[in-house]
């Protein structure tokens, strides 16, 4: 049976890296519909598709429309394992997987501010449009939210640091809700977002990196 509802997230996830290496599938490779991992796991099926987006996350499979989900390849497949046990063990690992990120989250803003490009700022600032046009309509934008510090991490054009980011925040995707569904959160979070663009326009690595420690920690993360 699965654990209680904190932890069932990652012990599917964990289930289908064990059937992936129970069945030997490599990069390119077809996996079972969500129907059928369904039936083989004993979970529902919006259970697979979650379990399944995070994986997504780590990079490690691909869905091609109106064919299915794929392997891809392998590098980052042991950071899964490193990871769910680390998360499993205690509320302090939690705690450390939140300043890991962080660190990286930074790290990784500093090479941004020099390397994005000004189509990268306009799709930040359309995220942003659509984060305060879903908050106007009482929706939390918590999609747009982790969108918003994809494009900026993954700006900094080093595969690694990205990857390790993905593979945080795929298993801490729990606390951006919560923290998006604090009173009054929302509205805060697009200003702090707002600040960030701006200084990532002007190429300000010192303006950037306080505004982006300033929503992390009012975020909570």
């Amino acid at each position: 049976m699965l654990a209680n509802k904190p932890k069932r997230y990652i012990e599917i996830i964990r289930a289908i890296s064990e059937m992936i290496q129970h069945d030997g599938l490599k990069s390119g490779d077809k996996l079972p519909s969500e129907r059928e991992l369904s039936d083989r796991l004993y979970v529902g099926r919006s259970s697979i598709r979650e379990a399944l987006r995070g994986l997504e996350l780590l990079d490690i499979i691909e869905t091609r429309r109106g064919e299915g989900t794929y392997m891809k390849a392998t590098s980052s497949y042991k950071l899964v394992d490193l990871l769910l046990s680390f998360i499993l063990k205690d509320e302090q690992a939690k705690q450390d997987l939140s300043e890991t990120r962080r660190i990286v989250e930074l790290e990784a803003l500093k090479l941004s501010c020099v390397r994005i490009t000004d189509e990268e700022i306009n799709h930040l600032e359309a995220i942003l449009k659509r984060s305060s046009d879903g908050w106007d309509k009482g929706e939390f934008p918590v999609e747009e939210d982790y969108l918003f510090h994809e494009m900026i991490v993954g700006a900094c054009r080093n595969a690694l640091l990205f990857n390790i980011w993905k593979s945080l925040v795929a298993f801490n995707k729990e606390a951006l809700q919560q923290s998006l569904e604090r009173t009054g959160r929302p509205p805060e979070s697009i200003k702090e977002h707002a600040f960030i663009v701006e200084a990532l326009k002007e190429r300000n690595v010192d303006e950037a990196l306080s505004a982006m420690s300033r929503h992390l920690k009012n975020s909570r993360f």
